[in-house]
């Protein structure tokens, strides 16, 4: 992933391979890159010492050390009842799991079988040149660890070990690829020709269907609509991603922002998309700074969902995917957030993505929590249980979709596990009218994690369970596990650096 820190920044940061602790859910926010890290909470703090004296103490009665235990079903159960320690009984995790790892192990069986479909993962190109991206990891070598590997090839953020991470050391069946638009284009993590070529390697190595992928649309670049056009005819996208507020990173100088509602510039757009059927369009909203009106002057309000309701009811023929669940939250702590939502029980942003259904009287718009869920899990889970909670009243259970922003943040199988045992907290339940969330193969968890998906791509779930579990990956994956592989509960980025 392209990097924006400082030299100043970097030397606030230490990589997250070797500086985080590993365990199976993490206990620090970790950056791609994008944004300085914050430092580790008091309760995560609490939360990590807790892990380690759980891991040390059920690891030495079964013979494992803490690395292994913490690798095993047990040690992911472990971690979450540290959490609910520290957080209160937010995920559903009993003593008996983390102690006895055939019990773990049972449950993790017994599930291991779901469908779960990302609609939001990442890799990056082989051919990346920038020398920023490259000096990241050599700054890292130099001045961190001078054993860290990959620091001139990126491997950990490439195709090879996303494969592993994504499809053989998670549960994840089908995944999304994605890219994301910079006003410097020599930024670009993929284009839309390298998406499309994966999709046609992985599908093809696999014998099956696992992997989709999106064609990422730039309205005001020139040339933009001939790039749709050759899109449709040549590289047929599975849907489409845009970012209404330009580059994600940095306000754009270009003026690269732009509506959804925008009539003259948008909807000859969504007429020729309508006309060729890929009629999913997946939009980032949310994640900026709590500065955002200072940092962001003029262009904050293009990552709002002002635009969304008119557009979705303009146009039903086509479904909005709202990526991150539009939060606004990026670069602090939960904590400030949840404190609004107990007083006021509104999100910002997320709520108001949670009530366009109703206000307009549409149903084609759906929120996706990739990245969103991942850092409010790990800082304060209790907000997670808000947001989830927000958004499945607002849009319905059956219009809440899974991301994980993988590759970024390792492994997504500890964000997998976090949403099977996340439940509302009764009295958040009583409060705010939401509905309990339920088992983790319950109605509500099955259409998040793989149905909703499965509808809005055409997948049939049953058909698509048949041929993905006597393919290759899955044949990979079964002689990985016979073979004693663990997950690594490696995390890719920066973390923030301790001091003394």
């Amino acid at each position: 992933m392209p990097h924006y820190l400082s030299d100043e920044e970097l030397r606030r940061t230490a990589p997250a391979e070797v500086a985080s602790f590993k365990s199976p859910v993490p206990t620090q926010i970790v950056s791609n890159g994008e944004f300085n890290p914050l430092p580790q909470t008091r309760e995560q703090q609490r939360v990590e010492a807790r892990i380690k004296e759980l891991a040390d103490d059920f690891g030495r009665r079964h013979g494992m050390n803490r690395r292994q235990f913490l690798a095993s079903s047990a040690g992911m159960a472990a971690a979450f009842l540290a959490m609910n320690e520290v957080f209160g009984p937010i995920f559903d995790v009993s003593r008996a799991e983390a102690a006895d790892p055939g019990v773990a192990a049972q449950r993790a069986g017994m599930l291991s079988g779901q469908f779960i479909f990302d609609v939001q993962t990442h890799f990056v190109r082989d051919d990346f040149k920038q020398d920023g991206l490259l000096g990241l990891a050599q700054y890292a070598k130099q001045h961190w660890n001078p054993n860290l590997w990959g620091e001139k090839t990126l491997a950990r953020f490439k195709l090879e070990n996303y494969l592993k991470e994504v499809f053989v050391d998670s549960d994840t069946k089908v995944a999304l690829l994605s890219g994301a638009p910079f006003d410097d284009q020599t930024w670009d993590l993929l284009s839309n020709d390298q998406i499309a070529m994966a999709r046609a390697a992985i599908n093809k190595i696999a014998d099956s269907r696992r992997l989709l992928g999106h064609a990422v649309f730039t309205p005001k670049r020139q040339g933009w609509m001939n790039e749709v056009d050759r899109a449709i005819s040549t590289l047929k996208p599975d849907s489409w991603k845009g970012y209404t507020i330009g580059d994600p990173l940095f306000p754009s100088k270009m003026g690269s922002y732009w509506w959804l509602d925008d009539e003259k510039l948008m909807y000859s757009f969504y007429e020729k998309i309508v006309k060729s059927g890929i009629t999913t369009v997946c939009i980032h909203k949310g994640l900026l700074p709590v500065d955002y009106e200072k940092s962001w002057p003029g262009v904050w309000e293009y990552a709002t969902v002002r635009d969304l309701g008119k557009a979705a009811k303009d146009w039903p023929q086509i479904n909005f995917v709202i990526y991150h669940g539009a939060l606004r939250a990026f670069l602090e702590t939960p904590d400030a957030s949840l404190a609004e939502f107990e007083q006021t029980g509104r999100i910002k942003w997320a709520t108001d993505l949670a009530e366009i259904p109703a206000k307009y009287g549409v149903t084609n718009v759906y929120g996706e929590i990739g990245t969103a869920f991942a850092n409010s899990a790990v800082a304060n889970p209790r907000f997670a249980a808000a947001f989830i909670g927000t958004l499945v009243r607002g849009l319905g259970a059956d219009h809440v979709v899974w991301g994980s922003d993988s590759v970024w943040y390792g492994s997504p199988q500890w964000q997998i596990e976090a949403l099977r045992r996340l439940e509302i907290p009764e009295d958040m339940q009583k409060t705010h009218g939401f509905a309990p969330l339920g088992p983790a193969d319950g109605i509500v968890k099955t259409a998040i994690f793989g149905g909703n998906s499965a509808r809005l791509y055409k997948l049939d779930v049953r058909s698509a369970q048949g041929e993905i579990t006597r393919d290759k990956i899955a044949a990979i994956k079964a002689e990985y596990v016979a073979m004693g592989g663990m997950r690594s509960n490696t995390r890719y980025g920066y973390v923030h650096r301790a001091t003394a």
